[in-house]
């Protein structure tokens, strides 16, 4: 029976959202990770778009916040 053929992820490019076009991540053989993308810039990224679910209901943190 003839094995299946491994597909290079490698060559295709990852769907981002226009604010990160261009972000390059890799991670070395000690574990870590590294960007081309200022960590901050990132951050601020996830803040706005990504709903944190632990952060819901906490009425401390405003959410409005950028």
């Amino acid at each position: 029976m003839p094995r299946k053929k491994k597909t290079d992820v490698t060559d295709s490019k990852p769907k981002v959202s226009k604010e990160l076009e261009g972000l390059n991540i890799k991670v070395n053989t000690f574990g870590e990770i590294k960007t081309n993308y200022d960590i901050d810039k990132i951050n601020e990224f996830l803040n706005k778009t990504v709903d944190d679910k632990k952060l819901r209901d906490r009425d401390d943190l405003d959410s409005t916040e950028s």
